[in-house]
């Protein structure tokens, strides 16, 4: 669940509470994490038994760690399978829990929160919040995007938070034909806006790599560049440029 906003860089800190009358939507820490910790028990009951039947065929792969698991006796090897399939699972479910995103809309502002950061932005940076495929979009009056991540949240209850506080919402990016596919050397990009670009590809294919791929957008943005990602691909427009 890897975010590509940057709400270390954009928008202010909060310094308030919730205030009144703010709708708030976020994922529920306990029921993601007793999904994951859930699905992991079943994951290793799985196992045992995919194991039990590649013993009995010759010429299966992972014949060793297949004997192995189970040459374990009853009822250990099934105890201990599912036992570190649901230790596997919470793990999982703490990382999901700290990578979704939680949204809290009212009249006056919106507040994104992920991972142990969150961040404001005043209702007059934001012209129009847009769902683009998978992610969230607040997209400033002038066009610039204003932050961009990852979302898992139901869409529907989404958009009606947004309307109903009287936000301008979109089901598609309205400029998404005026993104353009980035290839080294293109022309038409401002002065350093190539070497950044260039830096964010080599990050994203690394499996590390979230963390500078979100700085680098931010950096973009300073530069006056939009960028999305769709297939490993970056796409890029400049707001107000055809």
């Amino acid at each position: 669940m890897r975010g590509t906003g940057d709400l270390s860089k954009q928008g202010r800190p909060v310094v308030g509470g919730p205030e009144r009358g703010a709708t708030v939507i976020a994922e529920s820490a306990w029921v993601l994490t007793l999904f994951c910790l859930g699905c992991g028990a079943v994951a290793g009951g799985v196992v045992t038994l995919l194991a039990e039947w590649l013993v009995r065929l010759s010429w299966a792969p992972l014949q060793g760690p297949a004997r192995l698991l189970t040459s374990v006796p009853e009822p250990w090897q099934s105890v201990g399978a599912v036992g570190v399939g649901a230790v596997l699972g919470l793990v999982v479910g703490f990382i999901a829990v700290r990578e979704s995103l939680s949204v809290r809309v009212s009249a006056d502002r919106v507040v994104l929160g992920i991972r142990d950061s969150s961040q404001e932005f005043g209702r007059d940076e934001i012209g129009l919040v847009v769902r683009d495929g998978k992610q969230l979009v607040l997209l400033g009056p002038d066009g610039m995007e204003v932050a961009r991540e990852d979302c898992g949240l139901p869409w529907t209850r989404l958009s009606e938070a947004f309307a109903a506080h009287g936000y301008r919402w979109a089901d598609q990016d309205p400029h998404r034909e005026e993104f353009r596919r980035w290839v080294p050397g293109m022309p038409g990009l401002p002065e350093g806006a190539g070497a950044l670009l260039a830096a964010r590809a080599a990050a994203l294919e690394k499996d590390e790599g979230a963390d500078d791929a979100r700085e680098l957008r931010g950096e973009l943005l300073r530069l006056g560049v939009v960028v999305r990602d769709e297939k490993g691909r970056q796409y890029w427009r400049v707001p107000g440029r055809r």
